[in-house]
Formats: structure tokens, sequence, C-alpha cells
């Protein structure tokens, strides 16, 4: 398998030129579910790590019992609430997500999500009826362990972003070569894997990226969510899966770098790094 690695250049020479005629749907249409019930960070992080890096359109739908919250947090993206059970969504939400979905470059599902049959519900339903690109990321992974024959019947590409308690959930086993590892598990189930930890792996099976950005200062609630976004913001504009997935992952830890630089890695947090990604942008 061919092993690659990103530096700024390559990143930068990934994202697509910003069309000077292009307005706001040119840029990327991108559909988030997240956050529930007590994980309402989630879903801010995800949907500002989208618009952070360039997304044109952010829609992000959220359980109803958080609208408002989410709504006064956020003033950017479409915000927009979906039927609910104790704060998780329900499956009396997929009627409303299948109706958005023709209209999105791509989805992200999972992010502060929570673990339900409604979850269960609407990660299946994205699945299936979704053409465009879809990020599966934390419980979007954990509800799907024992579902996830659905994934080599898609026609669309799926990135799964576990981390290593994820990747062993969902049955994979991590052996000394992390990329090995990651790699027969996105052969198997037809994904590329985007396995998270000390030097980050990417892989579609067949063709691997190493990330070397970042610092343990990014061990922190709400890093990954900011990653998920950043990730489906680039599928959104276009850039092909294995390549956002790994662009994303460079760009994520190369915000935690400056901020472990200028902050210092006790301190520092998911929203100092949505702050420093447009200086890596320019």
């Amino acid at each position: 398998m061919e092993i690659k690695e990103l530096n700024h250049e390559a990143v930068l020479s990934n994202l697509p030129d910003r069309d000077p005629w292009g307005h706001k749907g040119t840029f990327g249409k991108v559909l988030l579910l997240c956050g529930s019930r007590g994980f309402t960070g989630a879903a801010y992080l995800a949907a500002m790590g989208a618009l952070r890096t360039g997304a044109g359109l952010v829609f992000l739908g959220v359980p109803e019992s958080i609208y408002a919250i989410e709504a006064v947090k956020l003033n950017e993206p479409v915000v927009f609430p979906l039927p609910d059970q104790d704060g998780i969504l329900s499956a009396q939400a997929v009627p409303e997500i299948v109706k958005r979905l023709p209209q999105m470059d791509a989805v992200l599902v999972g992010c502060g999500l929570g673990q339900s049959e409604g979850t269960l519900a609407v990660v299946k339903a994205v699945l299936e009826n979704a053409q465009c690109p879809v990020v599966l990321d934390a419980d979007g992974i954990n509800v799907l362990a024992a579902h996830k024959d659905i994934l080599r019947g898609r026609s669309g590409s799926t990135i799964l972003t576990p981390h290593h308690g994820e990747f062993a959930r969902f049955g994979g086993s991590i052996g000394p070569d992390r990329m090995a590892s990651a790699a027969q598990y996105a052969r198997e189930w037809n994904s590329i894997v985007l396995l998270k930890g000390h030097e980050t792996c990417i892989t579609d099976g067949e063709t691997g990226y190493i990330n070397r950005t970042g610092n343990p200062g990014m061990a922190t609630g709400g890093s990954g969510d900011a990653l998920a976004g950043i990730i489906v913001s680039f599928l959104g504009q276009g850039i092909p899966p294995l390549e956002a997935a790994a662009c994303g992952a460079w760009l994520h830890g190369a915000a935690g770098d400056l901020c472990a630089k200028e902050l210092g890695q006790y301190g520092m947090l998911p929203t100092d790094m949505l702050l420093r990604l447009p200086r890596l942008l320019k």
C-alpha cells in the first residue's frame, strides 16, 4: 500500500479555488446531524469547524429540545429542530432528514448525537438515501456497530472517524501496524477510515496518509467534533473523500500546534483551534 504524508503546501493545493463569480451555494451545502441534551457543544463545534474552513451553507439539524440553545449560540449556520425523545433524535426525524438529502453535497452524522433506536434510524436513513459523501463520527459509528453490512451497499463514499475505543466497538482490531489495521477495515467495509490518535492514519485500503501534526493538548472533549466539521466542509467543496479526510486531519492538528505554541497545551481549547484555522488557509 502506498503511504503518503501531507505538508502545508500540499493541503493548500488540494483546496479548490474560490470562484470570484461564486455564491454561498457554490462553496458546498452540507448537512450536520449532531447534538443531544447535555451535548450541545458537539453540534456547535462541528458546525463552526465547517464554517471556518470554507463551507458555503451549513445546515444543522438538532433535537427540538436543544434547538433554542443552538440557535442562540450559532449565527451563521441554518439551525433547524427535529423531533426527539428524551433529548435524542427520534425516528420521527427521518422524513425531514431524507427530504433534505438530495440538496446536499455532503453529510455529517454523529457528533454528540447519543445512542438510541432513534439515532440508529437516523444513521441508517442517511446511509441508505444519501448519494453524496457521508461522515460518520462518534455515536454515528457506535450505533451502527451491529448493522455494518449497510456500508457495503453504499454507492456514495463513507468516512469513518473512530478513536481506538470506537474502532474496537465497531469490530476493528488494532495491531502493531495501525495503518495496516485501518486499511484492512476500510477494505472490508467499503469505507475510508480515519483512525485517530498519535500520528492519525487515514486510508481507503489502497492508499494511506499518516498525519504528523497535532499534540496532546488536543486530547480534550470537542476536538473530534471540530475535525468532523472540517472534513464535511472539504467534502462539500468537492475535495475527493480520501484527501478531504487527510487534509482535515492535517489542518486540525496544525491548528492545535498553533494553540500549543501560543497558549500552551494545558489551557488550549477546541474553540481556540477554530479561531486559528483561517490563518492556515491564507
